[in-house]
């Protein structure tokens, strides 16, 4: 086993490479913290390392595993275990009694048992997927709820709330199972190969075309931390802005008093202006999350801006901006609320961006001037329709500027029915695939 200070430091390592930002204070304060608590207790360790080292909750998602790699419950493999139906039996007794060290061994019996593949002797690896399909642990709900039952004596107890404290067990014995089966992956391969492939990435970078609904509820839950940050940069970019660029006469003019050198430049001063924003939004189904978690970032960044106009469309084009402040205190809702109440769609669901770059054109281009900066949120897939280019080159025309943020890898830009590429030849297209890139280039892109 790796020597305790290297198992820190790898501990450290990984984590920066999933994204946390982990300095070395906090590194020699998660040192200091196993300094006092030792080794004994597991779950201690874990918590005083998760506290010296993370900034919020929202972390451990991926803390949590990598913490199971480099500090595991146990070495090697688990004593021999049973047939596939005796862990069935013993599971069931476990998950009814909610014996947590019970449980853990049996995830690593199964694993052991079960989940094994591969040609050489003991297997080269492990699967919980296997394991679990093999297992079935989730149709023991019945046999467990039974034994509660019988165990109850007339308890106040529903079968809802009975079915769903049985289902958060079962949930929690996969996640088991899932741990040990990347333990011993981990023993044959090695820690870091398995904390850098096998684990899943902080929710704001994973890809928001294949964001779930938790990983969702997690962005827009991080909507308002993101919205200081950027504003605290806005700010700067725009203090830096008001000291204006050099005034070459003026300052050759004062340098006649230090014998023709500019010991002292002299800046043009300018008052920065608030920008006008107006975000243009493809809300189909496809790219709904990543329009839904955007529209949400700008109204938490409205202060930053002296007028924000949002517009939803899908094969037509409707104003959102009211139904967006309103709904502030409900961002899980914005979606239900603009399919409810907006006219995004005519006749047919699919997306149709000609349609609605040219309705917006004919009826909302006075909401564009030469002070505002226009968003375009989309993968730009036409569904074979007419792109309606000049539609698009209308608009350019008439604001500041004109940037398009597309959630597709660039590789697929002009595939299919893309018109990413015919597009990006009028306005700049960014790659903006989750919420670290979508910061990273509301910070650089927003005008000051």
């Amino acid at each position: 086993m790796t020597a305790l200070p290297d198992r820190v430091t790898e501990l450290v390592r990984t984590l920066r490479t999933h994204g946390l930002r982990i300095g070395p204070g906090e590194t020699v304060d998660a040192a200091a913290a196993l300094e006092v608590l030792g080794l004994g207790d597991r779950e201690r360790v874990r918590e005083g390392l998760a506290a010296a080292l993370l900034h919020h909750e929202g972390q451990r998602a991926v803390f949590d595993p990598v913490f199971d790699l480099y500090f595991p419950l146990r070495v090697g493999a688990p004593a021999a275990s049973g047939d596939t139906a005796e862990l069935r039996e013993r599971l069931a007794a476990a998950l009814a009694a909610n014996d947590q060290a019970a449980l853990g061994q049996l995830a690593a019996e199964a694993v052991d048992s079960l989940g094994g593949y591969g040609a050489s002797p003991g297997s080269d690896g492990f699967s919980a997927h296997q394991t679990l399909d093999r297992l079935r642990p989730q149709t023991l709900l019945a046999r467990v709820r039974a034994t509660l039952a019988q165990g109850a004596r007339g308890a106040d107890f529903t079968d809802r709330l009975t079915d769903d404290e049985i289902r958060r067990r079962i949930e929690g014995f996969r996640q088991r199972v899932g741990t040990e089966a990347r333990r011993r992956v981990a023993e044959r391969r090695g820690a870091d190969e398995i904390a850098r492939r096998a684990l899943r990435p902080t929710a704001d970078r994973v890809d928001f075309l294949v964001a779930g609904r938790a990983q969702l509820d997690e962005l827009r839950r991080s909507v308002h931390p993101l919205a200081r940050k950027l504003a605290t940069r806005l700010a700067a970019r725009r203090r830096r802005a008001a000291r204006g660029r050099i005034d070459l006469r003026r300052t050759l003019r004062g340098s006649l008093s230090t014998g023709g050198v500019p010991m002292r430049p002299v800046l043009r001063r300018r008052r920065p202006v608030r920008p006008e924003l107006v975000l243009l939004c493809d809300v189909s189904g496809s790219v709904a999350g990543f329009a839904n978690f955007t529209m949400l970032l700008v109204q938490a960044l409205h202060d930053q801006f002296s007028k924000v106009r949002v517009f939803a469309f899908v094969n037509r084009v409707d104003e959102v901006t009211g139904l967006l402040r309103k709904g502030a205190a409900d961002p899980a809702g914005l979606g239900d609320r603009i399919a409810g109440e907006a006219a995004v769609t005519g006749w047919h669901g699919s997306s149709d961006y000609g349609t609605s770059l040219g309705e917006f054109a004919e009826r909302h281009l006075d909401a564009v001037g030469p002070r505002t900066a226009v968003f375009v949120l989309g993968d730009a897939r036409t569904n074979m329709s007419d792109p309606n280019l000049p539609a698009l080159r209308r608009i350019a025309e008439r604001a500041r500027r004109v940037y398009w943020l597309n959630p597709e890898p660039a590789s697929r830009w002009g595939t299919g029915d893309s018109a990413a590429l015919a597009y990006a030849d009028l306005v700049e297209m960014h790659v903006c695939r989750n919420a670290h890139q979508l910061g990273g280039l509301v910070a650089r892109l927003l005008p000051v």
